[in-house]
């Protein structure tokens, strides 16, 4: 059995831009990103900077006090909220003396565990490598430890020790692998529109339960439908099943990957064929978590990416989830100024279901 790595967390919000309380709810997310990475959370930092530090984006005394944590605690990886440049990361790991990741890396470590197709892992090791390229540079036997552990997994050792030009080359191929996917998926779509079928798209920030939505819709038998867990991405690779509305009418519903504040830029390039499927449905399902408190921030961290991604304009069925945890099963006020029209259910015991079926067929009839 693999051993859990101690993380240490590090955040920090800009005075006069950022708020504390922002800061510690994004540090609070970062964690649960970690214990799904498969860390655990020893301790946290935040702190209130002018503006990041060009070398090690927090301030030096601060950067110390770190390093004291981790020499006290025996703390294995040190987890930044925010995007290290290369050279940050280089000086913090050789101050600290241990390993350095950013959110981006994290985020990247956690799809690499959970891609299981062939196209998700092309898609995983294209962001991988497009985020350690830069990183190559200096970090000599520091790739030796490529390979275990959080933040390493992936490419893998033999891949990224070789020199920056084979990396490159890899990263062509790649490009020319998901090339050929892109044009198998246009011609699916294209299969698909010679059949009028809808195709609806479950598009929500991660763990707010499509999942659960997918295989009530679909009625997957027990065992047969998508993984249902409660970490974050617990989706990765896209699933499509048909099934039946009001008046017998058919239609194509797909479960997508989850997505997140701050989302890696490196995931939503390598990631555009999967997300195509978002672009080109005709109706989105945006599943919201009511029941969590940052409801209304992770809202508008799913319309930013949608936007990205060229789908801003997709008609939208805003579908309250969770209500089962909520009291007396009562969406709160501030939510629904946000989404007025958005529909309460629970996917978990099927409350609501039917309404949210009638309002697909209204829609896509």
């Amino acid at each position: 059995m693999s051993k859990v790595e101690k993380a240490l967390l590090v955040g920090a919000y800009i005075s006069g831009k950022g708020k504390k309380s922002e800061a510690e709810e994004s540090l609070a997310e970062l964690a649960e990103l970690a214990r799904t990475a498969g860390a655990a959370v020893v301790e946290s930092f935040i702190q209130k900077i002018a503006s990041p530090n060009p070398s090690y984006f927090i301030g030096k005394g601060k950067a110390e006090e770190v390093k004291a944590e981790v020499e006290k605690e025996g703390i294995d990886l040190v987890i930044f909220d925010e995007s290290l440049t290369p050279g940050q990361e280089k000086n913090l790991e050789e101050l600290l003396e241990t390993k350095i990741i950013d959110r981006t890396g994290l985020i990247l470590d956690i799809f690499a565990q959970r891609a299981r197709t062939k196209e998700g892992k092309l898609q995983v090791e294209l962001a991988q490598l497009n985020y350690l390229l830069p990183r190559l540079v200096g970090k000599g036997a520091a790739l030796s430890r490529l390979g275990g552990g959080i933040g390493t997994r992936g490419p893998g050792e033999s891949k990224l020790e070789s020199d920056r030009r084979r990396v490159r080359e890899r990263i062509g191929r790649i490009k020319h692998d998901l090339e050929k996917v892109k044009n198998t998926r246009e011609l699916h779509r294209l299969s698909r529109k010679s059949v009028p079928f809808p195709v609806i798209a479950i598009i929500g920030y991660t763990n707010a339960g499509k999942s659960t939505l997918f295989n009530r819709l679909s009625k997957a038998p027990e065992g047969q439908g998508v993984l249902v867990e409660d970490k974050l991405f617990a989706t990765l690779d896209p699933t499509t099943r048909k099934i039946h509305l009001p008046g017998g009418q058919a239609a194509l519903i797909s479960d997508t990957v989850g997505f997140i504040k701050k989302l890696p830029h490196q995931l939503i390039e390598a990631f555009k064929a999967t997300l195509e499927e978002v672009r080109e449905a005709d109706l989105l399902l945006h599943v919201i978590d009511c029941s969590h408190s940052n409801a209304g921030l992770q809202i508008e961290s799913v319309k930013k990416v949608l936007e990205e991604i060229g789908a801003g304009d997709k008609p939208v069925i805003n579908v309250f989830n969770k209500t089962d945890r909520l009291e007396g099963g009562m969406v709160p006020p501030h939510l629904k100024l946000i989404e007025d029209d958005a529909i309460a259910l629970s996917a978990l015991t099927g409350a609501g279901i039917d309404d949210l079926i009638a309002a697909i067929g209204r829609e896509v009839r």
